[in-house]
């Protein structure tokens, strides 16, 4: 199946961070792996992203900022016509590293807080101080001009606390904020998982605010997003599921775009269809990027949602949301298998 054009590139700069999240889906470490990409091996891969397509470059890790050329990286994507954002820990980010961000061309940053006080937020991250880190972070970015998005982890530990995230996060001033409900993949595990019944609980809150809020406010990992949507803006009667994509877009719902539209390169340079997903599709050490991309038989076996069992490969919104095939692989070791936490 023809691939969507590239709208989306993560790179995992590095896997080092100061943080030991109980979630973390890299496994970071305190010290970078010596076999990440060279400088010049990330300034050729902006070079191969370029040559076929304009995405978004998100410069994620570990924490990107223990890398000690990513400012020249970073300047040199913007320099080739990248929007680039950069996702941090939060971890002694300073008003001067903001500013090197922004004069680099970095346009958007996002800090990720998973509890609305020191002691969820701390339990998350794994270190002590982390939550007062986050807030002088977000502080910082938006004290420089920068957009300031908050990215939340959802799962048992924090999915009571929703409304309270909410207040912290509109009183930070961020423009958006990115739920992700958690994948059991790296140190994440499926006794993190809220239950399906919960996943229900979180998008009726998600929809609720992307109606009343000026912020934006999406969903990331929740391909089933898409579904609910569609079900409230049609009224839950009889539909024409094309007719109500465009507002379950607005709505800050998207089905799995792994390898169709979105892809995660690693810190050595594999490739994957996301970075839940831990099935490489080559390397860009040995490929050119637009051959893994646009030729890999994963990526084209994920485009293809023929290849989907169980109740997704039976669901009339099978080519919307697909379900979120790291979590089917994540539980059941199939990454085409149905998606566990839908309660469609």
């Amino acid at each position: 199946m023809k691939a969507k054009s590239l709208r989306v590139v993560a790179w995992e700069a590095t896997k080092a961070c100061r943080f030991k999240c109980i979630h973390c889906r890299a496994e970071a470490q305190i010290n970078p792996d010596p076999n990440q990409l060279s400088t010049e091996e990330a300034l050729e891969m902006v070079e191969e992203i370029t040559s076929f397509s304009k995405p978004l470059l998100i410069v994620t890790g570990g924490d990107p900022l223990l890398r000690e050329d990513v400012f020249k990286i970073v300047e040199y994507a913007s320099l080739k016509g990248l929007d680039v954002a950069m996702a941090l820990s939060g971890s002694k980010l300073t008003s001067s590293v903001v500013g090197r961000m922004k004069k680099a061309g970095v346009r958007t940053v996002s800090i990720s807080i998973d509890g609305h006080n020191a002691e969820v937020h701390d339990r998350f991250r794994g270190v002590t101080g982390a939550f007062d880190e986050a807030l002088k972070a977000t502080r910082a970015v938006k004290d420089c001009g920068l957009d300031l998005q908050i990215n939340t982890t959802i799962s048992k530990y924090n999915v009571n606390f929703l409304d309270e995230i909410r207040s912290l996060v509109l009183s930070l001033g961020a423009s958006s904020w990115d739920l992700f409900m958690l994948i059991p993949t790296g140190k994440g595990r499926i006794e993190m998982e809220v239950e399906p019944k919960e996943y229900e609980k979180v998008m009726s809150f998600i929809y609720e605010l992307s109606r009343i809020l000026s912020m934006n406010v999406k969903m990331t990992c929740t391909p089933h997003y898409v579904r609910f949507v569609i079900e409230k803006e049609s009224g839950e009667g009889n539909l024409r599921i094309k007719d109500f994509v465009e507002a379950a877009r607005m709505r800050g719902a998207r089905g799995c775009m792994a390898g169709n539209g979105y892809c995660f390169i690693s810190h050595i340079g594999e490739v994957y269809g996301c970075g839940f997903l831990p099935i490489s599709a080559g390397s860009i050490r040995e490929k050119p990027l637009k051959e893994i991309y646009e030729g890999s038989m994963l990526f084209e076996k994920l485009r293809d949602r023929s290849f989907l069992k169980g109740k997704c490969g039976l669901c009339r919104f099978k080519a919307v949301c697909g379900g979120c095939r790291a979590r089917a692989y994540g539980v059941f070791g199939d990454l085409f298998q149905q998606e566990p936490y839908c309660f469609y």
